[in-house]
């Protein structure tokens, strides 16, 4: 448990050394261009994300997938209606005998990447990667493989649609997709938030989504239908997952005149937040809570966005706001403390194991 406390007590302390906000556009791809804080940090969760062992509720079952893989690599039917990217990954695993853990850490690279530059083009960079760590890192990231890394993707995408840039945004999203099939749910966020060339987009958003359906969804849409809905899958705890969306949704929207952001990002963050809400409603409602909670992980970053914006929204726009910065820091504490101490699932994630460990004990 000692690990994941210093995975959340690092960005925490940096979030307070620098609370005074920063370029609000300061993203930078360029891995050469970052400073070494943010160097660190991806070594850092691309280490433990990537090279933890037997952490994570899915363990086995990903073990269990490597093994097919192992079996039969060059399996055509495995290929195309898996998730092909993740397939590529554990076919990579099983030609060079690396096993899980080489699929965690090209998975870990990928999430920690999209993580990271999503981060800084936050105001308060390291209070984002703050709010990012309790579920987003810990729980997702480490548990949740295939989704994760769709994820890290999207967040990529996300950056891009609120700078304008529908293509890019339905790259990233359709890259997510070969990694975890359900990512298509966020393409039309493209046509819902764009403020111009409406008609447009939304006939060419409209085409990448049937295309991407058709070629990878709709194979599985049978099983997933059967898996969550039909068997009723519950997922413990799915309305506090959902309502952590719904908590900064519900702050954006009642405070969005605060929020300094372009038109862009105002249309986005607008139809995001909205979406949680519509989120709870299908929760209500829905025969699989399972379902509800796995689609809301692509909502999570509205947390990272809006409570890393909030400092600045509630206090002043280039001010340190350390009360608010403090109350953040806080309660990603305690959404940490109560998930490692009370969640149903954290027994798979205790304690956690560091396979170069292992690997020199044995």
């Amino acid at each position: 448990m000692v690990s994941y406390w210093l995975l959340f007590i690092f960005p925490a302390y940096l979030a307070i050394k620098f609370i005074k906000p920063s370029n609000y556009y300061s993203n930078k791809k360029d891995f050469s261009q970052w400073k070494i804080e943010w160097k660190i940090t991806f070594v850092i969760l691309t280490l433990m994300i990537g090279l933890r062992h037997q952490v994570g509720g899915d363990w086995n079952q990903y073990l269990e997938m490597l093994d097919s893989y192992s079996d039969n690599p060059s399996s055509t039917y495995e290929f195309g209606f898996q998730d092909p990217a993740f397939v590529f990954f554990n076919w990579l695993a099983a030609k060079t005998g690396l096993g899980i853990y080489l699929v965690n850490l090209l998975s870990a690279i990928f999430f920690s990447w999209g993580l990271i530059v999503f981060c800084q083009t936050q105001p308060r960079q390291w209070l984002a990667m703050v709010v990012a760590v309790p579920y987003l890192i810990t729980v997702v990231a480490m548990g949740y493989t295939r989704q994760g890394v769709a994820i890290g993707i999207a967040m990529l995408g996300m950056i891009a649609l609120e700078r304008g840039s529908i293509l890019r945004f339905t790259l990233f999203i359709g890259l997510a997709a070969l990694f975890h099939k359900s990512a298509i749910i966020l393409l039309p966020m493209a046509v819902i938030a764009n403020t111009k060339n409406r008609i447009f987009t939304f006939l060419w958003v409209g085409v990448a989504f049937l295309l991407l359906y058709f070629l990878m969804v709709q194979e599985a849409l049978t099983f997933l239908l059967s898996g969550y809905l039909e068997d009723a899958m519950q997922s413990s705890g799915a309305a506090i997952r959902v309502s952590m969306n719904a908590l900064p949704a519900v702050l954006f929207l009642i405070f969005k005149k605060r929020f300094k952001l372009t038109s862009e990002q105002y249309s986005f963050w607008l139809w995001m937040s909205w979406s949680a809400l519509f989120l709870v409603m299908l929760l209500m409602v829905s025969p699989s809570s399972t379902a509800v909670d796995r689609i809301a992980l692509y909502w999570i970053p509205v947390q990272l966005f809006v409570l890393s914006r909030l400092p600045n929204a509630l206090g002043d726009l280039n001010g340190r706001n350390y009360l608010w910065v403090m109350l953040v820091v806080f309660y990603s504490a305690a959404v940490h403390f109560v998930w490692l101490f009370y969640a149903d699932t954290a027994y798979a994630w205790l304690p956690y194991k560091f396979f170069p460990l292992i690997w020199l004990w044995q």
